[in-house]
């Protein structure tokens, strides 16, 4: 770990430690602005916190002792009348003081309209959600940078770490462990092995095989097929298992399996092309053989597994600057998302793009103020998606509007924005969509420029009455309308 390059994303919060050390050298200049940034930022937050009961239909607040990189939504457990319990997937970036681990939450997610206002806006910053409740520990070797759980199976787990290698884990059966300094690591139950270098960041699971797609400062994108490792009852939804009803491991052991680490599986194809660190890859939503992938060389690569190892077609200049997000449209395959570094999502049509496309999207969403970390389409609304930024903001878009906004939009707001959550007063380094939930989002904020250290988690849904089509709106509102008429009349 020693004479590390830092990380380009600025997303790793420095230890303690040298926080302390570099403090008196800061000067007071330093000081002073960094005072009045806090202000700014305090303000925001202080007027977002007043409109929350108004634009939301439901909020949940939970402070992070150690800053999480990543959050995922895993299967859901149970439904009742007014909530749903669902899997969360977190982790723990810390300081060396304790083990880093990856984290099994259970989430109980209240369903729409059944918040009281008032009470969604009462929560302590300081404060643990009720809402959120740790189930189980893993110790991760090394810090975890990336969760992704497999479509077909969300028990099984993908995690990047500062390594070469991909770890796979059935959250299920590992057992549970307790973070003391000096633990040993927890045994993953596969790894995937074909990086030269470390792979960070980029982390995909295929939505329609058990294939994992991974990216690394080795500039290669690297695929493997988990098919033969894991048993049919991992890809068979119907199977009528809930998870955590027993029933062992579903990944099969081998021969291999002596391996201290855990077994390794080799790769199906590596793949050449970007000129630096791959930071993110997307499988086509309609083929496990078709994948992109987005680096700091600012390229946009479109592969095909069943041509060969070289790009199919090469978006040399995608954006301005380093790309750290990719996403493929699961409505429409034509569509891919990108963010970038130079605080702009762009969104490209596969059908124009030819491989030496120079800037060549369809149109580029403005919004941020910093860089872009993740963008992800909406799985509800085939014209929406969300972006998280530096900005500590997480924008919500829908290109159908762009073209159509009336005149009562907020003059100078960026084409195409219909909502923006405030609620986060640093970095949003990750957010995740829930499948289960229509319109419930997971984010999460690493706090280490704001209050120091630690993290914000936050789970929320929008009214409603933002999303749904205006006539629906206006005639509740209206029926609304006559109702408190009718009650003021009686009095």
């Amino acid at each position: 770990m020693e004479g590390q390059v830092p990380k380009k994303r600025g997303r790793k919060p420095k230890p303690k430690e040298e926080k302390d050390h570099q403090q008196p050298q800061q000067g007071k200049m330093k000081e002073g602005k960094r005072g009045q940034h806090a202000a700014s930022v305090d303000e925001k937050y202080t007027q977002w916190k007043s409109l929350v009961p108004v634009l939301y239909d439901w909020l949940a607040n939970h402070n992070l002792v150690w800053p999480s990189l990543s959050c995922r939504w895993g299967p859901q457990l149970e439904q009742a009348t007014y909530k749903n319990r669902q899997r969360l997937y977190l982790s723990e970036q810390t300081d060396g003081s304790v083990p880093n681990t990856l984290v099994i939450a259970n989430c109980e997610v209240v369903k729409p309209r059944v918040a009281a206002a008032e009470h969604i806006s009462q929560f302590n910053e300081e404060a643990r959600s009720p809402f959120v409740k740790k189930y189980k520990t893993i110790i991760h070797p090394g810090e975890v940078n990336r969760i992704r759980e497999l479509p077909q199976n969300s028990r099984i787990v993908a995690t990047h770490t500062d390594s070469p290698d991909v770890l796979i884990w059935d959250v299920e059966t590992q057992p549970n462990r307790h973070a003391v300094l000096g633990a040993s690591n927890s045994r993953p139950d596969l790894i995937l092995t074909g990086h030269q270098e470390n792979a960070e960041f980029a982390l995909a699971m295929c939505p329609t095989e058990p294939f994992v797609l991974s990216g690394g400062k080795d500039k290669s994108v690297v695929l493997w097929s988990i098919q033969d490792h894991i048993t049919s009852s991992a890809s068979d939804p119907a199977s009528g298992k809930s998870p955590g009803s027993g029933g062992g491991s579903i990944i099969k052991r081998d021969g291999n399996d002596k391996a201290v680490d855990g077994p390794t599986v080799g790769p199906r194809g590596i793949y050449q092309g970007h000129d630096d660190t791959v930071e993110d890859v997307a499988f086509s939503p309609s083929s496990a053989q078709e994948f992109c992938s987005v680096g700091d060389d600012s390229c946009l690569i479109f592969w095909d597994a069943r041509v060969g190892t070289t790009p199919v077609i090469k978006v040399e200049k995608a954006q301005n600057a380093d790309l750290h997000s990719v996403d493929w449209s699961p409505h429409d395959s034509n569509f891919i998302l990108t963010g970038s570094a130079d605080n702009s999502v762009c969104m490209f049509d596969r059908r124009s793009l030819t491989s030496n496309g120079v800037g060549s999207h369809v149109h580029k969403f403005e919004g941020h103020n910093a860089a872009v970390l993740c963008v992800q389409w909406c799985p509800d609304k085939a014209s929406v998606f969300g972006s998280s930024a530096e900005d500590g903001l997480l924008n919500i878009w829908d290109y159908e509007q762009i073209g159509k906004e009336t005149d009562a939009k907020a003059p100078g707001a960026p084409a195409g924005l219909f909502f923006q959550h405030a609620g986060h007063r640093d970095k949003v380094v990750d957010f995740h969509w829930n499948t289960h939930d229509p319109w419930t989002i997971v984010s999460v904020s690493d706090d280490c420029e704001t209050s120091g250290g630690g993290g914000t988690l936050q789970i929320w849904r929008m009214s409603d009455l933002l999303y749904r089509p205006e006539e629906e709106v206006l005639e509740e509102l209206q029926t609304f309308k006559t109702h408190v008429s009718q009650c003021t009349a009686k009095n």
